[in-house]
């Protein structure tokens, strides 16, 4: 059976068609009553903004709301090199035309898609400016290049996600912003949670090695406080799993997944590696 989340490469084909019969659900765990908000911001058109720690969950949870709502979604992950055109559209050259090529914002807009810029703190300032008459009363996008107002679909939603963590003087959404959306904070899921995740996400894990991974993952989190910067975050524990699956060392495997990506301090990496060692080592 195909999956419903069927990305296309690119910002410029980015329309994910809604859920077709036959489609398989993204597989996500409620943590709490996170879809109920999600719901009624849905019924209201109210924009949401996902907050919380990278992995833990937050673009599955996307997925899996517009599977449920029956919405294309439109992704896109924002950079430092993002502008409004990148979002908005921009002129482009065919032949000797200049021709008008919509970009994903104004494709969701016009399409009623729920369209989600993932880690929006990475966009530049003017990329996150013309997303603010989308997010009140007007519900309207503004392409200043063709001297246009367009009107949002009734089903057109705005999503953001963003992480606490990385804030700084420098990169963080402004107040004025982050008021604009209706906020549902994440985190890594519990334990039990969790072990069920990662047995769904790495079939034929067994479940004494998926229970020792997630309290080696949850024991690694309390290093954040002495310096590590990311956690071992509940994909990286899927990672893991399934490349025990593979064949691999479990001791290898959680070092490749969940020490190497996350820190290049030795003294942080060994001191993970001890963990792993503690619930792993014979």
């Amino acid at each position: 059976m195909k999956t419903a989340v069927n990305r296309l490469r690119g910002v410029e084909r980015d329309i994910v068609q809604a859920p077709q019969p036959g489609d398989v659900a993204p597989y996500y765990e409620p943590q709490g009553n996170e879809i109920a908000v999600f719901e009624a911001a849905y019924r209201k058109r109210l924009p949401v903004m996902l907050k919380g720690p990278t992995g833990c969950g937050k673009t599955r949870f996307l997925e899996y709301m517009a599977f449920q709502l029956k919405r294309p979604l439109v992704t896109v992950s924002c950079h430092e090199d993002l502008t409004s055109s990148d979002l908005v559209g921009r002129f482009l050259l065919e032949g000797a035309e200049t021709v008008w090529q919509d970009g994903p914002l104004t494709r969701a807009v016009k399409a009623g898609a729920i369209c989600y810029l993932d880690e929006i703190v990475e966009a530049r300032t003017d990329s996150t400016v013309v997303i603010h008459s989308l997010t009140d009363h007007r519900r309207r996008l503004t392409i200043e290049k063709k001297g246009q107002e367009i009107e949002a679909h009734d089903d057109f939603m705005l999503v953001i996600s963003y992480n606490p963590g990385y804030q700084t003087v420098l990169k963080d959404l402004k107040p004025s912003t982050k008021q604009r959306f209706v906020a549902i904070n994440f985190d890594f899921p519990q334990e039990e949670i969790e072990r069920k995740i990662v047995l769904k996400e790495a079939p034929g894990i067994a479940p004494e090695i998926a229970h020792q991974l997630v309290t080696a993952g949850r024991k690694a989190r309390l290093l954040k406080d002495h310096g590590l910067e990311e956690s071992a975050s509940t994909r990286a524990l899927v990672y893991a799993a399934n490349m025990m699956n593979a064949g691999l060392d479990p001791i290898a495997a959680c070092q490749v997944a969940m020490v190497n990506p996350i820190t290049d301090d030795e003294e942080l990496a060994e001191a993970l590696m001890e963990i792993v060692q503690a619930h792993f080592g014979t």
